[in-house]
């Protein structure tokens, strides 16, 4: 009987989620050649290939997405135990605060994560406007925090970096109308910039709807009564993007900022930002560069 060995399937995973062998040995802390050497031995035991190097990018075989979905069972059930069994001094509650459009897909994942680790630890999660949380932080009611912005302000870290990009309905026309109508709540933080690229490339537009509601927003999005500027990867699945062919300005950049991580209240809350910061290192995709 083959037994199948936590620390290779952890790589595999890693690997996968950080998309490449580099990122993957960075947030696991081990060295390239030794996650490597990881994923081998877990092929010669399956006597299997997970991964396809026929191409610049890796990618996962039939068979290494088929394990994907075990190994991550096995590993959250590994860290649950381990987590229950022996971490019960770590006892509290700690609060991270996150913009609802990067809550997908990395934070489910990082709570996941901390769960298994610090089960007695209760993380409240708080969704809001950057700007708001940033307020929420200065005040010293949220331990970390999470922004989208074009800078990055005192004491914060830029953990990746997001291309915002305009977004409608499926199939929608109303971009094509000019004045062109926008929708954007009242807070957000895109909104001003979305404007000044209008009014820098000549286009006239208007505001559609005025509310401080994200599904009054989507609604009118997906009715193509107005577009919308979005992170690329975070748009809702009724969204598309508008296929305007430069039509519309192109938006530039967002940084996703880390706030709270740098002199961290306490060792619960750095532990947190670590799960964070690696959750940000790049988007989960099926292919996953070999560099």
């Amino acid at each position: 009987m083959r037994n199948l060995d936590m620390t290779t399937l952890r790589s595999f995973v890693a690997v996968t989620d950080h998309g490449g062998v580099t990122r993957a040995a960075a947030a696991l802390n081990l060295t390239q050649s030794a996650v490597s050497m990881q994923l081998k031995r877990l092929e010669d035991l399956l006597g299997i290939e997970l991964l396809d190097r026929s191409n610049r990018k890796i990618a996962l075989t039939g068979a290494g997405d088929q394990l994907l979905t075990y190994a991550r069972r096995l590993v959250a059930l590994n860290d649950e135990v381990v987590g229950r069994l022996t971490d019960q001094v770590w006892e509290g509650e700690i609060s991270l605060g996150v913009p609802h459009d990067i809550i997908y897909p990395a934070i489910p994942r990082v709570l996941k994560q901390f769960n298994a680790a610090f089960p007695r630890v209760r993380v409240h999660l708080n969704s809001s406007y950057s700007s708001n949380l940033i307020e929420l932080y200065e005040r010293g009611e949220v331990d970390l925090i999470l922004t989208t912005e074009t800078v990055v302000g005192p004491g914060g870290e830029t953990l990746t970096e997001m291309p915002l990009k305009w977004f409608g309905a499926p199939g929608g026309e109303v971009w094509k109308q000019r004045p062109l109508p926008i929708a954007h709540c009242r807070n957000c933080l895109f909104r001003p910039g979305v404007i000044r690229q209008l009014d820098a490339a000549g286009i006239d537009w208007e505001q559609a709807i005025d509310s401080d509601s994200d599904g009054a927003i989507e609604a009118t999005v997906s009715a193509d009564l107005a577009v919308t500027a979005v992170l690329e990867g975070s748009a809702p699945r009724h969204f598309e993007l508008v296929p305007h062919q430069g039509a519309l300005p192109d938006l530039g950049k967002q940084k996703i900022n880390l706030y709270g991580a740098r002199a961290p209240k306490n060792a619960l809350v750095e532990q947190l930002a670590i799960m964070v910061r690696s959750g940000f290192a790049i988007p989960a995709v099926r292919a996953v560069s070999s560099r």
